[in-house]
């Protein structure tokens, strides 16, 4: 809302290849009409500074599954006009926003507190909703023509925010953007909108319409008495009235039982283990009542969210047990095989998973996971040049991901090719928003380029188009 945009971006407080030059073309901090092409813009440099100052999870296990989550409630959507992108934070805050160029960022506190992925599929149709009806963009077309000035400086001092924090409070107090926001929130109209369109892309993809309603009621009776309610109940306020709406536009459709999904709960157990305020003897814990006592979703999410505990406390081989027999049901499960990449490298088998890892890409070609893991054992068996195109494939399917970059750093290290070293650094940096440190790394780059032209007027092309990304970004705060 401005809550899934402004409130969330401001709670955070508390890719491109190497061919790909298109950096955003942010102009004025003006909204004048606000187009999809300048939502896409202002998007892409929220997300920039987001990577750059909260704790973005770069799990490629969690980020396949959240992206193919919601792009299947994506395809029965209408209205999409941008393309969309799934992203998540480790925050234990239940909480879940959207916001200019289709991004939806999810935290991880809302896995730990939704019994199904039904309850998370209702709250990232809502979101998905908001997207697809500009309901933010609309609110500040609104807005702009009333106090143009305000909503500039408030998109700026929201951008300023989140990079730093007292600077952008500051910013807001002055340009009065905190009586703004009460002005260009979502109107009750949006909402109820975002809740009944949300619930139509829930039931057409598949999903239990009961769902919503459920988890808004959890949520209510949980929180209803405390006095620091979670931030998705500061964004989302949950009267009841539209809890009981939920429910009765719930019942307008055929009950039907849909089954919880597998993966929801292997991703739930995942961050449980490694992306909570769990420690690892409690998370052992928490999986081995649930096996002792069945009071599981599934056994298989139980026993690997055991074997993950375990191996995090060192008992490798008990966990490798519990992990090949998960295998033996699904060959193909992409949290099995993560892990058992893993433990393959924890005694160094590097043969056995390159083996392992090699067949499932000839399966899963575009599988950032089996990519990522690949790439990554390449790198742990000395064999770094064999990782670039695998990289070089991970960029092209997701130009977002700082990871591929990341993993390029190291593996033009271990080749000795300083000059790709430091220009795969700075594409990381960009996406950080941090182009300062960008240019220093190409400046770097171009020291050690020797007797190619063509890599020379490259870097030179990537410094200018820094430069006027960072003029850009500064015009905003």
């Amino acid at each position: 809302m401005l809550t899934a945009a402004t409130t969330a971006l401001l709670s955070f407080a508390t890719s491109q290849s190497f061919a790909n030059n298109d950096l955003p073309d942010l102009g004025t901090a003006a909204v004048n009409t606000f187009s999809l092409e300048k939502e896409m813009q202002y998007g892409d440099a929220y997300m920039r500074v987001i990577r750059s100052s909260a704790p973005v999870l770069n799990d490629p296990v969690l980020s396949q599954y959240i992206t193919e989550l919601g792009n299947k409630l994506v395809a029965h959507a209408t209205g999409v006009k941008t393309p969309f992108y799934f992203f998540m934070l480790r925050n234990d805050e239940i909480n879940a926003f959207a916001f200019f160029g289709g991004h939806v960022g999810v935290h991880t506190g809302l896995f730990l507190n939704a019994d199904s992925e039904s309850e998370l599929a209702s709250v990232l149709a809502h979101e998905i909703t908001h997207v697809t009806q500009r309901h933010l963009a609309r609110s500040l077309e609104a807005q702009e023509k009333t106090a143009p000035a305000t909503v500039a400086g408030m998109l700026g001092a929201i951008l300023l925010t989140i990079a730093a924090p007292q600077a952008g409070m500051a910013a807001l107090a002055t340009t009065q953007a905190l009586a703004t926001q009460a002005k260009i929130n979502y109107t009750r109209q949006h909402e109820k909108e975002a809740d009944r369109i949300g619930m139509q892309i829930l039931v057409d993809a598949g999903f239990d319409p009961e769902a919503a309603g459920d988890f808004f009621g959890k949520l209510a009776s949980r929180y209803r008495f405390t006095t620091t309610p979670p931030q998705m109940l500061l964004t989302h306020p949950l009267p009841e009235s539209r809890i009981s709406e939920a429910r009765n536009r719930a019942n307008q459709y055929p009950h039907r039982f849909v089954p919880d999904n597998l993966n929801y709960q292997l991703a739930k157990a995942r961050i449980q283990v490694r992306f909570s305020n769990y420690s690892d003897e409690m998370a052992l814990s928490l999986f081995e009542k649930q096996l002792n006592r069945n009071s599981y979703a599934f056994e298989s999410a139980a026993l690997y969210g055991k074997a993950l505990a375990l191996l995090r406390l060192k008992r490798a081989k008990e966990a490798e047990v519990i992990i090949d027999k998960l295998l033996t049901r699904d060959a193909n499960n992409l949290f099995y095989l993560d892990t058992k990449a893993d433990l393959l490298l924890e005694r160094k088998d590097y043969a056995g998973a390159k083996a392992l890892l090699e067949q499932q890409r000839q399966l899963k070609p575009t599988s950032q996971v089996i990519n990522a893991n690949l790439a990554n054992v390449y790198i742990e068996a000395g064999e770094a040049a064999k990782a670039i195109p695998v990289l070089e494939d991970m960029v092209f399917l997701d130009k977002q991901n700082p990871l591929p970059y990341e993993m390029m750093t190291q593996v033009y290290r271990q080749t000795g090719n300083q000059a790709l070293e430091h220009f795969a650094s700075a594409e990381s940096m960009a996406l950080a928003a941090d182009y300062k440190g960008a240019v220093d790394q190409l400046n770097f780059a171009y020291r050690f380029t020797k007797d190619d032209p063509l890599q020379l007027a490259r870097i030179e092309a990537r410094i200018r188009q820094f430069r006027e990304a960072e003029k850009a970004l500064d015009a905003l705060k």
